[in-house]
């Protein structure tokens, strides 16, 4: 019997030549090509074009009311300094402010002991009744 050389398959005979096509160079060649084909697409930016208006607006004329309601360490609501009685209440007075033709900005400031229901019941009330200008002032005193 005859050694067979490596490299060679089982069932073919030691003296015939390889018949397999070398697959190295096609690879290689390609790769080529789809590095040469990722470079040349274009890059392309998803861009919206606006047209903007140029300079300064007119400065409004009409400066907006500013309401302050307080929240403080028991939970009392305070409506630009005067007690409200509940919810339902400042709810009523929300939407009244709504239908004014320039709504008021709401200063709402929590005492950071006060409860979580009453201050997200006076954001909630707010929102129900159409205030779009709602602002959390005093936020400062909640970071450690």
């Amino acid at each position: 019997m005859r050694k067979q050389k490596q490299g060679r398959r089982a069932s073919a005979p030691p003296d015939e030549p390889m018949m397999d096509i070398n697959t190295t160079p096609l690879i290689d060649v390609m790769l080529v090509l789809l590095i040469m084909l990722i470079i040349t697409i274009p890059i392309q930016l998803h861009a919206v074009n606006l047209n903007m208006p140029h300079g300064n607006p007119p400065p409004s004329d009409i400066k907006p009311e500013v309401l302050r309601i307080d929240v403080d360490e028991r939970s009392t609501m305070l409506w630009n300094g005067e007690p409200v009685a509940d919810l339902p209440e400042v709810e009523r007075r929300f939407e009244q402010l709504a239908r004014q033709a320039v709504q008021p900005e709401v200063h709402l400031r929590p005492d950071k002991r006060a409860r979580y229901d009453i201050v997200a019941g006076v954001m909630a009330s707010a929102q129900r009744a159409g205030l779009n200008k709602l602002g959390i002032v005093g936020s400062e005193q909640f970071v450690p």
